[in-house]
């Protein structure tokens, strides 16, 4: 079965500014790498369907969609890192409706596997409040619709050299969404300690894998191996979800690690075989972090490379 992405115009639209990491030219950079690439003729690009309100309060508070909702037609920061610009509501909306859009696709057998290539990104995303450049937090969006399916149980993997404390802080209480995410600390946001295990119902659910900066493509390859495989084939979950950041590239100006290129495409492949192992091949990735162009896009088109193969 075929791959699809979700890219569309829109989320060129959400204008940062060019001074700012996280803008527009890292589509672009993304997008011409695909279209020179031999698979991209072969790409389901589907048409997004924006996420509807009701799904989006399933992880954030009303009071906050509304002031979402508020900002279009405008400029301004929800805080000092996550300036906003009159298209950035819509294109807020279509990002959280990408994964939406892949798991129906999924759920009715037309595609097997896709990645929303979006902007805003939307890990760092809490409940009621922007932050990170992240508006909406559109993985946890798609998990819980994705439960509304009827698929019980998500994995979400998060190997962006940030630790995603919104996708944590949704599901730190919930055992049917095992969060595990790989990331440089001490370092931005402050949060992924390796103690921070869940509570309640969720103790056990909630994996962190603080590793320290420089770290190189054996570090988290040995994490994989000794560490997450276990996790997963313990929890063997319905559907995969994958927070794709590239900023642990060893060329990522914000991130300070030491990985390849080749690291993600292996990343890719583990998790791509946990996928045909647990939940038939089930697996949607977010495109989160990675603000040098050129590993961006090679890192990119390697993850899709091996989504398609």
């Amino acid at each position: 079965m075929a791959t699809a992405i979700c890219l569309d115009k829109i989320f060129w639209e959400h204008d940062t500014g060019n001074s700012h990491p996280e803008n527009s030219n890292r589509l672009t950079s993304i997008q011409k790498r695909l279209q020179s690439s031999s698979f991209y003729k072969d790409l389901i690009q589907p048409k997004i369907q924006a996420a509807k309100l009701g799904d989006i309060a399933k992880i954030h508070t009303e009071s906050y969609i509304q002031s979402v909702e508020k900002i279009s037609g405008k400029r301004g920061y929800f805080d000092l890192d996550t300036p906003y610009s009159e298209m950035s509501h819509n294109a807020a909306f279509l990002a959280a409706g990408s994964g939406i859009t892949l798991a129906d696709l999924i759920t009715s057998k037309e595609i097997q596997n896709g990645m929303a290539i979006v902007r805003p990104p939307g890990h760092h995303a809490e409940n009621d409040h922007a932050m990170g450049f992240c508006i909406f937090n559109n993985i946890a969006i798609t998990a819980r619709y994705i439960q509304s399916l009827g698929f019980t149980k998500i994995l979400i993997l998060d190997w962006d050299v940030h630790h995603g404390n919104g996708t944590e802080r949704s599901f730190y209480d919930d055992d049917s969404v095992f969060f595990i995410s790989l990331h440089q600390y001490p370092f931005y946001p402050g949060t992924g300690k390796e103690t921070s295990k869940g509570k309640g119902n969720g103790l056990g659910y909630n994996l962190n894998v603080p590793l320290s900066s420089g770290s190189s493509d054996s570090d988290y390859l040995a994490a994989f191996d000794k560490l997450i495989e276990k996790e997963i084939d313990s929890f063997s979950p319905d559907f995969i979800l994958i927070s794709a950041g590239f900023d642990a590239h060893k060329n990522d100006p914000l991130g300070g690690m030491d990985l390849s290129t080749k690291a993600f495409e292996k990343f890719s492949i583990f998790m791509k075989r946990k996928a045909s192992e647990h939940c038939d091949n089930r697996l949607i990735s977010f495109l989160e972090g990675g603000y040098d162009l050129k590993a961006l896009a090679e890192c990119v088109e390697s993850h899709i490379a091996v989504l398609v193969g």
